[in-house]
């Protein structure tokens, strides 16, 4: 049977060494996969060690390069974000270049004709158009965020900010409090300022942007920054069987990577006898820390609520939770606290009334796809510019304020917060979060506006892979 040119195509993913950017773009692999695509996800020899990765993820391949720090990996002790960025870009070019050129060869499968990269690893792009190839940045936030940085990256938006709010074409008026924390804080932020910024220094030389989201969502910052870049929303990339009844290639629903262990089994049994709707789920992602203070009060105001609640506290964090905290809650049945959580299953549960998160872009996007409204409660990074979107434009959400006098949000705001979304005042909410799920869902879906984007994406590579060819063959 005569194969389709897009099954010929072998595209290489390249994310950066964190779980929040290495799930998503697994995700949008196996989407590659369904397409023909031959899909290989490249992770650091450190990430690859830690989680005893095989040959293949699934349907997906996976290799493996060197970013320098093959024993310690990127938070190794001691290192800067800087240090770490110039070892990479120096050993990591090196070696996907090798990886590239090892694919050339007949024992290791078919040639590589794509780079997705992320970009805070921009360096993957001069690598990919030293061979040739097609290539295009992951973003793994919100299309929103990514025109900010890139208005800063362009100078029309100057650092320090003179004077807030700021207004920029295609986004709502912004204020310091809704802007990502290193805008108004830029100085010493200035590394990850940097970090977030340099993802357009050669963005000029990409094929086409892929992001993390999809058109209905942000369409009026999409169509502002297309007439820039070439922009594909593709997302949510969170696996298909949670927003279809159809079989999906992803093993049952299993999300991308854990780099944490846990048991999965105890959440999900606490939940199954929990009614409809009743269950706070709290959760800040795999790199926040709240100080020893802001995690009693959070604890405190959680108990206030006389709701129940299941609260994900890293095990590094647990000393900070109040003495007999951890007692006390398992005792009444009121709380569980465990270690990690399965967090894509705990908010498909029909017992989850309301996430308290910490608004990253993964965990804010897998609440709208699955329905579930939110409390904000933002750190840094894009975290505030995601809140500020689910409270006032979205409308799926309320926002906690944070005191004036000592920085800290108190255990009462937290109770109002909560309250406001779980009670009567919160019904709006609830159905604005219905009706971004049924978005999602017809987004990706067949015809959907991000399944057209993937196949419009294959249809380049495709594109790309016979010119290359027979450019080859003519010179």
């Amino acid at each position: 049977m005569e194969r389709k040119s897009s099954e010929e195509c072998h595209v290489i993913l390249l994310p950066y060494p964190g779980q929040g950017h290495i799930n998503p773009m697994t995700e949008f692999a196996r989407r590659l996969v369904s397409r023909g695509i031959r899909a290989t996800l490249v992770t650091t020899v450190f990430i690859s060690n830690s989680l005893k990765l095989g040959p293949t993820i699934g349907h997906v391949h996976h290799d493996v390069i060197s970013d320098g720090f093959d024993d310690s990996g990127r938070y190794g002790k001691g290192r800067t974000l800087p240090e770490y960025l110039e070892k990479a870009k120096e050993v990591g070019s090196r070696s996907l270049s090798e990886l590239i050129e090892k694919y050339k060869s007949a024992p290791f499968g078919q040639p590589v004709d794509c780079v997705v990269y992320e970009p805070f690893l921009p360096w993957a792009l001069d690598v990919a158009k030293e061979h040739g190839l097609y290539a295009a940045p992951f973003f793994t936030q919100p299309c929103a965020v990514d025109y900010v940085y890139y208005n800063v990256w362009a100078g029309s938006l100057g650092l320090p900010v003179d004077g807030w709010p700021v207004e920029i074409p295609g986004l709502p008026v912004m204020e310091a409090a809704d802007a990502p924390s290193f805008l108004v804080d830029p100085v010493s932020s200035k590394d990850f300022l940097g970090l977030l910024v340099n993802q357009f220094s050669n963005a000029e030389r990409a094929d086409c942007f892929l992001i993390n989201t999809f058109y209905e969502l942000e369409k009026e910052v999409v169509d502002t920054f297309s007439k820039i870049c070439p922009i594909l929303p593709i997302g949510p990339t969170i696996p298909s069987n949670y927003l279809t009844t159809k079989p999906s290639m992803t093993e049952n629903g299993k999300y991308g990577l854990d780099l944490f262990e846990h048991d999965e089994s105890i959440p999900i049994k606490w939940l199954s006898n929990k009614p409809l709707s009743s269950v706070i789920y709290v959760a800040f992602g795999s790199r926040a820390s709240l100080t020893h203070t802001q995690m009693e009060e959070l604890a405190l105001g959680l108990k206030q609520t006389a709701h129940y609640f299941l609260w994900v506290v890293r095990e590094t964090e647990q000393a900070k939770l109040p003495k007999q905290f951890l007692k006390s809650s398992g005792n009444d049945n009121k709380g569980l606290v465990v270690k990690w959580s399965p967090q894509l299953k705990i908010l498909a549960n029909k017992a989850i009334g309301c996430f308290l998160t910490h608004c990253g872009w993964n965990s804010t996007i897998e609440a709208l796809s699955l329905g579930v409204p939110m409390v904000a409660m933002p750190i840094w990074s894009d975290q505030p510019a995601n809140a500020s979107f689910v409270e006032k434009v979205w409308k799926v959400g309320v926002r906690v304020r944070v005191s004036e006098k000592n920085g800290v949000v108190g255990r009462d705001e937290i109770e109002r917060c909560i309250r406001e979304v779980m009670d009567g005042t919160g019904m709006a909410m609830k159905k604005n979060a219905t009706k971004w799920r049924e978005a999602v869902v017809k987004a990706v879906g067949k015809g959907g506006s991000s399944f057209r984007n993937i196949d419009d994406f294959v249809a380049k590579i495709t594109t790309h892979k016979k010119t290359f060819e027979t450019r080859m063959l003519i010179g």
